[in-house]
């Protein structure tokens, strides 16, 4: 696809061909995912690729992701066209980044290597670090360069992990290698002194490209200043793949160990990441911070399942991590189209969405909602299952510093977006008709989003279940 990026000289083609491709990747997806869980066995191939029950569901979910981004873009880049943002050549270089990042977030998922992994991370900072600059203006580029100065920080941390888990297998068999299935065969075998260092370092080092507090500083610069397309990638989708990593290395962990190193280190970061969004939410003026902000309290949410542990605790986790791609990536599109008919950031000079651009306003709406963990969408079931499990294990003080922190972000997004949704429409302000490829990005990703507070759909069911005997050992 990046080849062809560069090849199709036509904007519309290149742009239909680009989502068809994403459509094809995510039906691939779905076909994958339904082989494996009527298998039940490991895809392998050359010991380089492997693919079990957690790489099928990230790569599911990135697929989802990216396909309602591409479908996005092509309204968004429209209008970006029409205010002159876009020319033919930059039109390019956004589809080659695009597609360049995405091919680098599907190689983390994939890979048995843990070094091959880790470089595919770092790939995916380089290139989004472009992506995020992509305007070329004094606080893009400066959102770009601490953008890769801290996760390059917290990527050498990673590597120091992955260098000492290597040498906890080497003391252990005799032989060097970094491949996942090796380290896995023989976790219970590993160090545990040398084993608790590593996942220490691994869960700094990839838990600042989570964006988990105190590590999370570049997030929000990064996600006010991207292309919306990439604000919601980036959200949706980059953060996971960190997570991603770190559950891989907490699998080793946990064999070796037990569940309580990794549980009270998870406890920690995602308490502290809740504690500092709650705090920061209620003084945002940037739409797009605010939304950063929001993205750092899922994750905190996200680790604090994964730490209370349990069954429920850990299905809520896993879902959450699900539920907050489709609906974060919703928003951020929202956010997007608001910034552009509204030529501000500032939420104080929105008013009136519902008048100005009715289909976004209404979506935007029913996406605060949804972000806001309100019934019956999907995310207010993945929290709920996270606080079940905190008081069915009777830790009440966990449990109610969570429902502070998530009622206090509750708080703050609906009184934000109250005033850009309701309110007088401003006087020089038209309405605003919308593309229907851009109508269609936003209706793709709410069937997600209302359909999973029902019921979850089989495929990721079957793979979160199975994600979990992994885990527990």
């Amino acid at each position: 696809m990046s080849l062809l990026s560069m090849l199709i000289k036509k904007d519309k083609i290149l742009m239909a061909v680009t989502s068809f491709s994403y459509l094809a990747s995510l039906i691939a997806s779905v076909s994958l995912g339904n082989t494996f869980l009527s298998t039940k066995t490991p895809i392998s191939l050359f010991n380089i690729f492997y693919l079990d029950s957690l790489s099928v569901f990230f790569v599911f979910t990135i697929s989802v992701i990216v396909f309602a981004a591409t479908l996005y873009s092509e309204g968004y880049i429209e209008k970006e066209l029409s205010h002159n943002e876009f020319t033919q050549d930059k039109l390019k270089y956004y589809y080659l980044l695009l597609n360049l990042f995405v091919f680098a977030i599907l190689l983390v998922t994939v890979v048995n290597n843990l070094g091959m992994m880790w470089v595919a991370i770092e790939i995916t900072t380089l290139i989004s670090a472009f992506l995020v600059g992509f305007h070329n203006t004094k606080n893009s580029i400066e959102a770009a360069w601490k953008y890769i100065i801290i996760c390059s920080v917290g990527i050498i941390l990673a590597l120091l992990g992955t260098i000492l888990f290597s040498y906890a297998f080497l003391f252990s068999v005799g032989t060097k290698s970094l491949n996942w299935t090796d380290l896995i065969a023989v976790a219970s075998k590993l160090d545990p002194n040398l084993v608790k260092i590593a996942f220490i370092f691994v869960m700094v080092g990839y838990g600042t490209k989570a964006g988990l507090a105190p590590m999370h500083t570049w997030l929000p610069d990064a996600h006010s200043q991207a292309l919306s397309p990439i604000s919601g990638l980036l959200s949706g989708v980059l953060l996971k793949t960190s997570i991603y990593a770190i559950l891989r290395y907490t699998m080793i962990a946990n064999r070796c160990l037990g569940i309580s190193f990794s549980s009270h280190l998870f406890l920690l970061f995602g308490l502290l990441s809740m504690a500092l969004a709650a705090g920061l939410i209620l003084v945002q003026r940037d739409l797009k911070r605010l939304l950063a902000y929001s993205s750092i309290e899922h994750v905190g949410i996200i680790v604090f399942g994964l730490g209370i542990g349990g069954p429920l605790g850990l299905y809520g986790a896993l879902l959450h991590i699900f539920n907050h791609a489709v609906t974060k990536s919703f928003l951020f599109f929202g956010a997007g189209n608001l910034v552009n008919t509204y030529g501000s950031h500032n939420i104080r000079n929105m008013k009136g969405a519902l008048k100005v651009i009715p289909f976004t306003g209404g979506m935007v709406l029913i996406g605060i909602f949804a972000l806001a963990g309100f019934p019956p969408f999907s995310i207010f079931y993945s929290e709920i299952m996270i606080l079940m499990s905190t008081f069915n294990q009777g830790r009440f003080i966990l449990g109610a510093l969570f429902s502070i922190f998530v009622t206090i972000v509750f708080g703050a997004i609906i009184f934000y977006f109250s005033q850009i949704i309701f309110g007088e429409k401003p006087k020089n302000l038209q309405v605003v008709r919308e593309p229907l490829i851009g109508k269609l990005s936003f209706l793709f990703l709410l069937v997600f989003i209302i359909f999973a507070g029902f019921m979850t759909p089989n495929l990721i069911n079957g793979l979160i279940l199975s994600i979990i005997e992994a885990l527990k050992g």
